[in-house]
């Protein structure tokens, strides 16, 4: 017996070198990942801090390009193209949604708790505080609260919404072996964005829901139900009842997306859709995962005409022809915003798309570390820039008129505090959860009986110079994108 006790504790730590191995090498692969998402969350910092300070270099860069609207729509196409691929590798819808737990909602908490403090002090702000307790509750139950006319706390949580939407329809679409179809989804979004972008009502059931706090609460209560009974056959099933499961959460959430928005605009649920089903188009692409049904690029034998049509090539051209659409969808549909907004809209999705697109092509240069580095800690900065930001605005001995040199000092002094800060909850808070929610998923995962077959690569990595950069980063993705 103490010779078989041995031998397992020896496999298991191989096993588990080997799993840190892979982790590092997977991290690094990712740096450039984590460096888009830094940069995108430090475009949302300036978005919210330039209010307070640095108000000229706000007035001369918002002539044509809103800063934050457009870190927002890098981190959805970051998190199309990652999360995913998460999924895939784990083959099991029920260690993708324990790992998406863990990553996103601890975090969360904090910010939710961070912000009622500050709020109980005066030192915060939330929007819509007025709202019955119970139904703000409920809302934040599957974050879903910009759908089901809830308290986005803090404000930009309304971001995690759509994470949420994505993560539910993505879990749907791998259960039934049609999740590949990405091209597909990302152009039917699109179009949705055109043709019924201007149709969709803003918030018809959240009308009828504040009218009244029972309203809000019941319909809140429903929604909850009905997507946890989903997820809960999704998760505790192998069945076609876990199939069916996934299919009942996602139903529940397009039609929410159809009717219910509450935040930023009616044509907003299909135009981030598109964007995060065209970040995973454009993984596919690059792994050569693009084909009918099982086939891929790699299979003997695969349909010529299909592998002419999935080239980079003619991706790269439908990619283009989704941005143009969603661009258009913008200055069509907001046209009663006036031009200044349109221009601001057309040059946030272009710019997005334009800019995961060179850093794709980039993506074997080498990374600095700190590149990498911001990008880990992105989800703390993106859910604490705005509680700091308020904290700030809440002392009016700060201010008082500053010279220019003065502002850039008091905003250099807060994107200090807001990266400790997030370092901080990062190393204490996500880090810990992160490595609790993997030995979780690894105990209770299970091979998704999909009949795919999936084992999807991760991205491909960086050339020998890149991986020399050291990168610390981590496999970790959402939050913005989010999840940012």
């Amino acid at each position: 017996m103490p010779a078989v006790s041995d031998t397992h504790r020896t496999g298991y730590g191989n096993v588990k070198q080997m799993s840190e191995n892979a982790a590092a090498k997977q991290g690094s692969r990712l740096a450039w990942l984590d460096a888009l998402r830094g940069f995108a969350a430090l475009c949302v910092v300036f978005d919210h801090g330039s209010t307070l300070l640095l108000l000229p270099v706000r007035s001369f860069l918002y002539q044509w390009l809103d800063l934050g609207q457009y870190g927002v729509f890098v981190f959805f196409l970051v998190s199309g193209y990652i999360v995913p691929a998460s999924l895939e590798r784990k083959g099991s819808v029920r260690g993708f949604w324990i790992s998406r737990a863990f990553r996103l909602y601890p975090m969360f908490l904090v910010a939710l708790v961070l912000s009622a403090v500050a709020y109980e002090t005066g030192h915060g702000t939330i929007a819509n505080a007025g709202r019955p307790p119970l139904a703000a509750v409920l809302g934040w139950l599957f974050m879903l609260q910009n759908l089901v006319a809830g308290v986005n706390v803090p404000n930009v949580a309304w971001t995690l919404t759509y994470e949420m939407t994505f993560y539910l329809l993505l879990a749907a679409l791998f259960s039934w072996g049609i999740h590949r179809r990405s091209g597909l989804y990302a152009s039917g979004f699109a179009v949705g964005a055109v043709a019924l972008g201007g149709l969709f009502p803003m918030a018809a059931i959240g009308a009828w829901a504040n009218s009244t706090g029972d309203h809000a609460t019941i319909l809140n209560g429903v929604v909850d139900a009905l997507v946890f009974a989903g997820l809960a056959l999704a998760v505790l099933s192998r069945s076609w009842l876990g199939k069916i499961g996934a299919t009942l959460a996602a139903v529940v959430i397009l039609v929410l997306v159809a009717v219910n928005q509450n935040y930023p605009y009616r044509w907003s649920g299909c135009v981030i859709l598109a964007l995060m089903f065209t970040g995973t188009l454009i993984y596919r692409a690059e792994q050569r995962l693009l084909s009918p049904e099982r086939a891929t690029p790699r299979t003997p034998g695969a349909n010529k005409y299909w592998l002419r049509f999935s080239g980079k090539p003619a991706v790269a051209a439908l990619v283009v022809g989704i941005l143009i659409m969603l661009t258009f969808a913008g200055i069509w549909h907001g046209s009663r915003l006036g031009h200044h907004w349109q221009v601001q809209w057309a040059t946030s999705v272009l710019l997005a798309g334009a800019t995961f697109g060179l850093a794709l092509a980039a993506r074997r240069a080498r990374i600095p570390r700190w590149c990498a580095w911001l990008g880990v800690i992105s989800y703390s900065v993106y859910l604490l820039q705005s509680i700091v930001f308020d904290a700030y605005r809440s002392i009016p001995v700060l201010h008082r008129k500053h010279t220019m040199p003065d502002q850039v000092l008091f905003f250099a002094g807060l994107l200090v505090v807001i990266i400790g800060l997030s370092a901080l909850t990062y190393y204490f808070v996500e880090k810990p959860m992160q490595r609790l929610g993997r030995r979780v998923s690894a105990r209770f995962s299970y091979a998704a009986e999909t009949g795919s077959g999936d084992t999807a690569p991760v991205p491909d990595g960086p050339s020998p110079a890149a991986t020399r950069s050291a990168s610390s980063s981590t496999v970790v993705a959402g939050g913005s994108g989010a999840s940012p």
